[in-house]
């Protein structure tokens, strides 16, 4: 996990498609849209290794796939654990739907593209 000290925030990486980056787009870079209804709980990883991982998924499912990096008040952040699901670098926090607006709230900043990789790359 990536902790800016200073401004006390934390790094969070998300792996995302299309659909779900036009959404962030629009709310210009500010949030992450609602979830989908079978989807109950929203997931951002902590590192960017993994986020690209994630991304090969997007990119065979989807034919696109972005990688997105943004900073949340650590405060908010501290009351989840942090996740391992499969190896060590496979970390990411688990946010239920219910919390998502006020994560939302507590991102500092912009959702930054950092990748895009589609399958003709």
């Amino acid at each position: 996990m990536n902790s800016n000290t200073k401004s006390k925030t934390v790094t969070m990486y998300r792996p995302c498609a299309q659909k779900e980056m036009d959404l962030v787009i629009e709310s210009g870079y500010k949030k992450w849209p609602p979830r989908l209804p079978d989807q109950d709980i929203f997931y951002p990883v902590t590192n960017e290794a993994y986020a690209h991982e994630v991304n090969e998924w997007n990119v065979k499912q989807f034919g696109i796939g972005y990688v997105t990096r943004f900073e949340v008040n650590s405060r908010f952040v501290e009351q989840y654990n942090i996740e391992v699901v499969g190896g060590s670098n496979h970390t990411e926090w688990w946010i239920p739907v219910a919390e998502l607006e006020e994560l939302n709230k507590n991102i500092i900043g912009k959702i930054e593209v950092i990748a895009k990789k589609s399958k003709s790359d």
